[in-house]
This record gives C-alpha cells, sequence and structure tokens, in this order.
C-alpha cells in the first residue's frame, strides 16, 4: 500500500495494493509509469470537483506537460465522514476536466 499526502484534505490517502491493481489493469497509460505524477496531483492540484457520481468522492485534477504529450491526471479519492481515512478509488489520464462542482481551484 502507498499513502500519499495530500494537503487539501490535510491528511494522507491510502491507495491499497487492489486499488493500485485495478488501475494498473483498466488505466494501464496511468500506472505504473505515473505513479509520482499521481502522487503531485494529490499534494498540488490545478482543481477539486465534487463528484456528480458519488457523493463523498472529490477529483483532483493537474496536467502534466510531459504526460502523454500533454494531459490531465485524475486521481478519485473517497473520504470517511468524519474524515477519518481517504483513499484513491480509480485514477486515470484524461485531455479534459470532468463535470463537477468545482470545489478548489488554483489562482
Amino acid at each position: 500500500m502507498h499513502k500519499f499526502s495530500c494537503p487539501y484534505l490535510k491528511s494522507e490517502v491510502d491507495l491499497t495494493d487492489e486499488r493500485e491493481a485495478h488501475i494498473a489493469q483498466t488505466h494501464p497509460d496511468l500506472l505504473p509509469e505515473y505513479l509520482l505524477q499521481l502522487a503531485q496531483t494529490l499534494a498540488d492540484p490545478d482543481e477539486v470537483r465534487r463528484s456528480v457520481r458519488m457523493s463523498g468522492a472529490r477529483m483532483f485534477y493537474r496536467w502534466f506537460e510531459d504526460v502523454r504529450q500533454g494531459k490531465y491526471v485524475a486521481v478519485v479519492v473517497v473520504s470517511d465522514t468524519p474524515a477519518e481515512r481517504s483513499w484513491i478509488i480509480t485514477a486515470y489520464i484524461t485531455r479534459r476536466v470532468m463535470n463537477g462542482e468545482i470545489e478548489w481551484q488554483k489562482s
């Protein structure tokens, strides 16, 4: 299991072995090659959105010029209420930011 710092959530975010295997299988363009960029997305996102599909989930986005000739890394994080634990449910590479209420944007 990996643990990543997430200043926005003021906590660490877990990436379990099961979720890492799921991401590597369903999004092989992201893992294992871009694990560092996944960590950077949580540490210093460009934008955080509330998921429209799942209450309690946030989508962290960060643009990287060196990921597939310029793409976003998206990391979807679920937090317990109260926030005792946060964990990654999925992550992927995308050309654009998906729908969802903007909770925070880098200025």
